[in-house]
């Protein structure tokens, strides 16, 4: 709590080493390590960003990242470097924290998570893992499956800390969707549960029929399906191919657009009518383009009428005013910019969020850079911002 205000943190992460990972395989992961060693990359800790800072390196699943290295203004460079660190962000961004962040607690650290969450005052945390998770369904199926498991597993550890304050998603292939809806019905009522994320291989569109038994799982369990963005690996992120190779543009773009098309599709095709109990999200997507989004996309769909099934019950606006969407903010985007949201859309929609431990986050001065709105949203709609939305998204 801080100044009087509950607190969600609806972006969080976790990002296990494979040595972390690997604690929590069956024999079905155990007999495939051989196939595993090939995705795996050693990394460089660094700290104060969560790592296990009583290692030098840690292993780390990696899956041909994207890796965006041509400066702005510069021609490209002649050779491009496959075999550096992972990620293209992770050589050009610096922790702007005032406080460092606990080592491990993006590891197995639990406890100094709780800690830190103390420190800044959020309550609960919905933690999310790292790019591996965006990129599993690349691999074959028996080890996206195997490790998606191993994750609720290792997750149900972690979370056993404080299971009133620790919270993650069922990681579901979508190109697996029986199963995905076997391990959601398995999972549904775990205390460290609170959403469902369909993990995409590149190409299936997050509409397609096929999908359907991952949405009825969620829709009887009153699970939300949430969209976190990515910008490393597979699937990649939409127009990758057409950012000429500028990280900042890249992020800038991917982020934004892969929250907008996910969303897009999940209110346009008759997905949230069939199952009246979901809850979409977009997480590290930012928030300002929502309203203009949300607006241009219920005109699109009235002006080319046959790009949409007839029996279409609501517009996108309509979803957002039923309290049936959701968005976590950037701080960054400001106040006036945050206001200008709930003015047009209501203050049902924004979740607060932070990215801790990953470079975005201002720890422990996130939560009090969002109270010191308050003159400006006034204590409801900051209420509904900092707690109300993600508990009721979340189903806490």
């Amino acid at each position: 709590m801080r100044q009087g205000f509950r607190v969600v943190d609806a972006d969080t992460h976790v990002n296990p080493s494979t040595d972390v990972l690997l604690r929590y395989a069956d024999g079905e992961l155990k007999q495939h390590l051989g196939e595993l060693q090939a995705y795996i990359q050693q990394i460089d800790t660094k700290p104060g960003r969560g790592d296990d800072e009583s290692k030098k390196s840690y292993g780390s699943i990696v899956v041909k990242p994207v890796r965006l290295q041509r400066v702005a203004g510069r021609k490209p460079s002649a050779t491009v470097d496959i075999k550096g660190p992972v990620g293209f962000l992770s050589t050009t961004t610096e922790m702007v924290t005032t406080r460092k962040v606990q080592s491990g607690v993006g590891e197995d650290n639990a406890r100094g998570r709780l800690e830190d969450m103390d420190i800044e005052g959020r309550d609960v945390d919905f933690v999310i893992p790292g790019p591996w998770a965006y990129a599993a369904p690349t691999l074959p199926l028996h080890l996206t499956r195997a490790l998606f498991d191993a994750y609720h597993r290792y997750m149900a550890d972690f979370c056993s800390a404080d299971t009133s304050r620790l919270k993650s998603m069922i990681v579901v292939p979508a190109n697996d969707p029986e199963h995905g809806a076997k391990v959601i019905r398995a999972l549904a009522n775990a205390p460290w549960v609170s959403a469902v994320w369909p993990s995409m291989p590149e190409g299936l569109p997050v509409d397609d029929p096929e999908l359907d038994p991952i949405w009825a799982a969620a829709n009887e369990a009153n699970l939300p399906i949430m969209y976190h963005a990515f910008t490393v690996e597979p699937p990649y992120f939409p127009g990758y191919r057409d950012l000429w190779d500028n990280a900042a543009v890249g992020r800038c773009a991917g982020q934004t657009w892969g929250g907008q098309r996910f969303l897009s599709y999940m209110l346009i095709s008759g997905v949230m009518d069939r199952y009246p109990n979901l809850r979409v999200a977009t997480l590290e997507s930012g928030h300002g383009w929502l309203p203009h989004w949300l607006t241009r996309l219920t005109r699109q769909i009235a002006y080319v009428k046959g790009s949409v099934p007839p029996e279409l019950k609501h517009t996108p606006l309509e979803f957002a005013q039923m309290g049936r969407v959701f968005c976590s903010i950037d701080v960054s985007e400001g106040v006036e910019m945050t206001k200008s949201v709930i003015d047009l859309l209501g203050d049902q929609v924004l979740m607060f969020a932070s990215d801790y431990p990953h470079p975005e986050t201002t720890f422990p001065k996130h939560v009090d850079s969002v109270v010191a709105w308050r003159e400006r949203l006034g204590d409801e709609a900051l209420r509904k911002m900092l707690w109300d939305n993600a508990a009721r998204f979340f189903r806490l």
